[in-house]
């Protein structure tokens, strides 16, 4: 049976990475992703998609990130696995379709890559936080 202060905690984290990454979204991303790969881009985004990736992502970060941190008492090791899970995890994307699609930008997955692991980091050290008060 599922802890209340673990659904505290997932909503905790899904707020904070809707708020960092929203601010990535608005200010950086989008003009640099349509300089760089719009012709790929859809006009409208699939909105089911996104917010699947949102959910399993957060998921992703408590289980495998923040969870071991706080049961472990160690920010340091909680911070070695973000930086690991956001690089690993949006590599998968970025260097599959550098290997499999015509002209995917290296810049592109350089800076995503870059993204992912600043992303996870900055998540991780908002929900280790809140773990901590929430006292899981």
């Amino acid at each position: 049976m599922m802890k209340t202060s673990y659904i505290k905690l997932y909503f905790i984290t899904l707020l904070a990475f809707f708020a960092i990454d929203i601010v990535w979204l608005t200010l950086v991303a989008s003009s640099f992703y349509q300089k760089y790969i719009g012709f790929l881009m859809s006009p409208t985004p699939n909105w089911l998609a996104a917010i699947l990736f949102y959910l399993l992502f957060i998921l992703g970060i408590l289980v495998f990130v923040v969870i071991p941190g706080l049961k472990e008492n160690s920010l340091k090791a909680a911070m070695l696995r973000a930086a690991l899970f956001g690089l690993v995890t949006y590599a998968t994307y970025d260097l599959t379709n550098l290997a499999t699609l015509k002209d995917w930008p290296l810049l592109v997955t350089i800076v995503d890559l870059a993204w992912g692991t600043v992303l996870s980091l900055s998540v991780s050290f908002v929900s280790y936080q809140a773990g901590k008060r929430l006292k899981i």
